[in-house]
């Protein structure tokens, strides 16, 4: 599920390759991978939702990430997915 960005047409990465490979070679369990990967990919995206709410991260609230997520799902549904930040089909 990579995320978009405008300034880059491919899309910001949830985990680099490099990033990937050191969780692969970490000393954890299967989960445990799982749960890093997608804490890691979840810290990125905080990141660019704090960035395009103009807080820091620190200061985001979950209402500010759920009205994030609510124009995101608009903008697929007038714009189609081309429009939106994150890309995916479910």
């Amino acid at each position: 599920m990579p995320l978009h960005n405008p300034m880059n047409p491919q899309g910001l990465e949830f985990l680099t390759p490099e990033e990937s490979a050191k969780v692969d070679a970490a000393l954890l369990s299967q989960p445990e991978k799982f749960l890093t990967r997608l804490t890691l990919s979840s810290l990125k995206l905080l990141r660019y939702i704090a960035e395009d709410e103009g807080v820091a991260i620190e200061a985001l609230t979950h209402d500010q990430v759920i009205a994030w997520f609510e124009r995101d799902a608009k903008r697929k549904r007038e714009q189609g997915i081309d429009a939106t930040v994150l890309k995916w089909d479910v």
